[in-house]
């Protein structure tokens, strides 16, 4: 069984800084790309940043480049986000989820669209006050 879970969510101000991590059990994570997505009260969920098996790839949704670094640690088997001049706009729910590189990957495409991952984790709750 595949068990995702996030940690490192919390309440933190504008401009600054916060670190999210994933840590997946129940599989070998380097078989997996991985990403991060969001989902605001009322909003859809959208991909934030997702990263290939190898860490090699990346891909962000612009309005997140320059100031969110996504990582992967495969020997941890745990993902990182790391949150940089973090924004109100930023306050959502951020989910970790595993694809199990059933495609070459293709950042843009899999970070469009959360059909493509399979696992997901509960959850981790990113609040930014103004």
């Amino acid at each position: 069984q595949v068990q995702a879970v996030e940690s490192g969510g919390g309440l933190v101000q504008a401009g600054g800084s916060l670190n999210i991590s994933c840590t997946v059990s129940g599989l070998t994570l380097e078989d997996y790309h991985m990403g991060w997505f969001r989902q605001a009260p009322g909003k859809a969920r959208e991909g934030v940043a997702c990263i290939s098996w190898s860490g090699v790839g990346t891909y962000y949704r612009d309005s997140v480049k320059g100031r969110f670094t996504i990582s992967r640690d495969n020997a941890k088997s745990t993902l990182y986000l790391q949150m940089d001049n973090v924004k109100p706009e930023d306050t959502a729910m951020y989910y970790c989820a595993a694809e199990r590189e059933t495609q070459v990957w293709n950042g843009r495409q899999f970070c469009s669209s959360s059909s493509f991952f399979t696992y997901w984790g509960q959850g981790t709750q990113v609040t930014v006050s103004a």
